[in-house]
């Protein structure tokens, strides 16, 4: 069922008006003395206790806590007061479970807050809860065993994206303005898409890590926010960007806002559209249709918009890049045994998991080395080509969000994992990987290669296709240059406002009570 566009949310007890507001909306009216963060607060709570026995977006909350950081007197930050939800994966909150999808992690607590986290709380955000993920997000979709499946508001039957499904459900409904998400192969931009977000991935380096571990995935894994506005993600790099202690891969501490820079022109722009995916996989005529309706829509803004066609060696891309995603996962379970005393069981991890971790342990160093290898010259690749263009323009995803269950692994995969998990070296991981990787990609074609070049990318929710769901457009551009992105996205806001087109989840489920 897909649910109508609607102004008129339920009427709530507690500021009923919580929805018609983005988080700096909400924020001027605390300072201004007009609401309480105690009744933002309170308003979001009755939204996730109404919204969520839907949508399953939320997890976690903690709700007596945050009314404790209140009744403290919250820090006087850009978004002093507003309610905010951490994504259940890579975001260290001290004495709160950090489960990442697992069972064999669910009841790990950090002792203390990582980076990322005690800057989301020194703007004045309110962390009342945890959202869901696919295991370690390591699935487009949002469907782990421990969680169950997140649900997409505007139509319950279908999966919101992955891996931060469950922020992009919980920001669609209105349970809060934003929500943290991260981005290892598109988890922000594709759940954006999926659920008529605004996502947006920051430049590698610019943003902390969420965790301890600061170079997830090869530093692939980028932090930021899922947002229905332009300015509250432009507002949020502001107070996100910076180099963080230790690590060894961070840009430069911006010069300027990136808020402040959203009332400025980006000129005319080079902007180059491909309806190419870069990785073998479906793309519906819908989707380029309303590719080409956004081009034509920069065209009118002034930029020069010039059909391109850009490839890479994609089986090799593809393979590399889930090398290193073995290899990542493998470590990672070695350094959580550590964590939790003992091994996982074979019923505490999912065999999307497994398998990858069987191919970690098994892979040889020099796997690794070639597969690093293979995704920086893809990188540099995608930089020679911003050389002669300020902006790409792609689709974010391919087709319309797939039905809950629609992605669940098949029996070849458990035979896979049979075979791994008996055999010391079998020419099957060759075969394992080859497939998955296929797979995987097939799924989503354009959002990894962002991730492999480090580059800024960002999914505008522009249209809605025939069935009424949500369609991204993509826009990415050269490392450092999220400026340019802001300023474009800021334009194409003003052309096409997005803010109002909001899922009927609300008023479905006050009939359902009814």
């Amino acid at each position: 069922m897909c649910f109508r566009i609607s102004r008129h949310p339920i009427d709530m007890r507690t500021f009923p008006e919580y929805e018609s507001f983005d988080g700096l909306g909400l924020a001027a009216l605390v300072q201004r003395g007009v609401v309480s963060p105690a009744e933002l607060l309170e308003a979001a709570i009755e939204r996730v206790d109404t919204y969520n026995p839907k949508l399953n977006a939320v997890i976690h909350t903690f709700y007596e806590q945050a009314k404790q950081t209140i009744s403290h007197g919250p820090v006087e930050g850009i978004f002093q007061g507003v309610p905010f939800l951490l994504k259940d994966l890579l975001a260290d909150y001290a004495g709160e479970p950090l489960s990442s999808g697992s069972r064999f992690t669910h009841s790990w607590k950090p002792d203390k807050d990582s980076e990322l986290v005690s800057r989301f709380k020194k703007s004045g955000l309110i962390i009342f809860g945890k959202t869901n993920v696919p295991e370690f997000g390591l699935s487009p979709v949002t469907e782990s065993v421990l969680w169950g499946p997140a649900h997409n508001p505007w139509d319950i039957s279908r999966s919101p994206g992955g891996s931060s499904g469950g922020s992009a459900a919980a920001v669609a409904a209105g349970m809060v303005p934003m929500a943290h998400g991260n981005d290892g192969g598109g988890s922000i931009r594709i759940p954006a898409s999926y659920c008529g977000l605004f996502g947006f991935k920051p430049s590698r380096g610019r943003n902390p890590s969420g965790s301890s571990i600061m170079r997830t995935w090869e530093a692939m894994v980028v932090e930021h926010v899922l947002t229905r506005s332009v300015r509250d993600s432009a507002a949020m790099l502001d107070v996100l960007a910076g180099p963080e202690i230790g690590s060894s891969i961070a840009l430069p501490a911006p010069t300027g806002s990136y808020r402040e820079c959203l009332n400025k022109s980006p000129g005319k722009l080079q902007i180059a559209l491909s309806e190419q995916p870069f990785f073998a996989g479906t793309v519906s005529e819908e989707y380029i249709h309303h590719l080409h309706k956004a081009g034509l829509l920069c065209q009118d803004l002034g930029h020069v918009v010039e059909p391109v066609t850009l490839t890479i060696n994609s089986h090799d891309v593809a393979i590399a890049y889930t090398t290193v995603l073995a290899g990542e996962i493998a470590a990672t379970l070695k350094r959580l045994t550590e964590t939790m005393g003992h091994k996982p069981k074979h019923s505490e991890l999912e065999i999307q998991t497994e398998i990858l971790s069987c191919i970690g342990h098994k892979m040889k160093a020099s796997d690794f080395a070639w597969a690093r290898e293979v995704l920086e010259n893809a990188a540099r690749h995608m930089a020679e080509f911003f050389q002669d263009y300020d902006v790409l323009m792609i689709p974010t995803m391919g087709v319309e969000p797939p039905r809950i269950g629609q992605l669940k692994l098949d029996m070849f995969e458990n035979a896979i994992l049979e075979v791994l998990t008996h055999v010391p070296l079998s020419p099957l991981i060759k075969k394992a990987m080859e497939y998955g990787s296929i797979k995987n990609f097939a799924n989503i074609p354009f959002t990894p290669i962002f991730n492999i070049s480090g580059q800024p990318a960002m999914s505008a929710p522009l249209y809605q296709g025939k069935q009424g769901l949500p369609i991204g457009i993509q826009f990415a551009a050269k490392i450092g240059a999220e400026e340019i992105l802001f300023q474009l996205a800021a334009q194409l806001e003003k052309a096409m406002p997005w803010f109002e087109r909001r899922p009927l989840i609300n008023e479905t489920i006050q009939s359902e009570v009814k």
